[in-house]
Formats: structure tokens, C-alpha cells, sequence
């Protein structure tokens, strides 16, 4: 059970980075590996933050 558990998380995060959506789980592995010091954003911030760095930026969008 705990495979079949694993598998369907990997391949969640591997869709995710096909479509492109941001991935919280490796956005926390990041944090404590490379920023110990900092406190990680919630998921809720991670989202608009997400959003906000896809959509916000001028010309990213061609209509």
C-alpha cells in the first residue's frame, strides 16, 4: 500500500511539472535545504504568489 501511495505522489508532482503548476511539497524541500533561515510562505500564499509571478508580469500574455 505504501508503493502504491508513493507512486500516485510522484506521479502527481510529475503531472504538475508537465502543466506547469507550482509544486508546494518541492517548494518546502527547497526552502529547508537551500534557505533554512527563512520561514516557508503557506500554501495559500505559495498559490497567489505563483499566480501573481505567472500573470503579473508585463507581456506575458499575448492578448
Amino acid at each position: 500500500m505504501r508503493a502504491i501511495l508513493a507512486f500516485v505522489h510522484r506521479a502527481a508532482s510529475v503531472a504538475r511539472r508537465v502543466i506547469g503548476a507550482p509544486d508546494y511539497e518541492q517548494y518546502l524541500v527547497h526552502v529547508a535545504q537551500r534557505h533554512p533561515e527563512c520561514v516557508p510562505l503557506s500554501r495559500a500564499e505559495f498559490s497567489r504568489d505563483a499566480l501573481a509571478r505567472r500573470y503579473d508580469r508585463p507581456g506575458s500574455r499575448c492578448c
